[in-house]
């Protein structure tokens, strides 16, 4: 499992998000923030910095 918690970022911010693959975490973060901001678009280097924040929570378990 994989895991993008936002207040690494976005300073007390409190959201998180959480899947299988990187790929996944990284569509979710990006709904998030366009959801949460009214942004249409976010940054390639904005995608990138919230890459650089995932980490690997160690659960083989998969959410249903």
């Amino acid at each position: 499992m994989k895991r993008f918690d936002s207040g690494t970022l976005i300073p007390g911010s409190t959201w998180r998000a959480e899947a299988d693959n990187e790929a996944e975490v990284v569509r979710q973060a990006v709904e998030k923030l366009k959801t949460l901001n009214g942004e249409t678009e976010v940054r390639p280097d904005m995608v990138e910095r919230i890459k650089e924040r995932i980490v690997d929570t160690g659960d083989t378990q998969t959410r249903h």
